[in-house]
């Protein structure tokens, strides 16, 4: 497997966003900095700096939890992809997730096919989500 280079960092930022106090997500969890939904509660606020050393230090967190999901070589690009698709979507729903299940059987192009199907919040399509799942998977089908 490849070595990080934090290649999904920049979608992770981008489909995040940084809130320096603590609000209620479209999913109902409790949220703050770059997504950080650990320890969150009403009220709760952080520096700037706060919100992008949590980043950093998740987002490092995810990447071995993915790395330890994942069977099959990846890519810089892919492991970025998986990393920002499960630092959102959380390691639970993709080490049960079918895009994991056809990476893992080598089927690169079946899981690529499955970032579209996770565009749900509280059962509803969001754009944003959208637009992120498809973000994730170009990444991950770039070279």
């Amino acid at each position: 497997m490849t070595n990080s280079s934090r290649a999904g960092l920049g979608l992770v930022k981008t489909f995040e966003g940084c809130e320096l106090n603590a609000y209620l997500c479209p999913a109902g969890v409790w949220t703050i900095g770059w997504g950080r939904t650990t320890n969150v509660k009403r009220g709760d606020t952080c520096t700037q700096a706060q919100a992008d050393a949590w980043l950093v230090a998740e987002y490092d967190a995810f990447e071995a939890k993915v790395r330890s999901l994942v069977k099959v070589p990846l890519t810089t690009n892919q492991l970025g992809a998986l990393v920002s698709f499960a630092y959102n979507v959380g390691v639970g729903a993709l080490g049960s997730s079918t895009l994991l299940r056809l990476l893992n059987a080598g089927d690169y192009a079946g899981a690529a096919a499955q970032f579209g199907r996770w565009n749900k919040a509280a059962g509803r399509v969001l754009a944003g989500l959208t637009k992120r799942r498809a973000a994730e998977a170009a990444l991950f089908v770039r070279s």
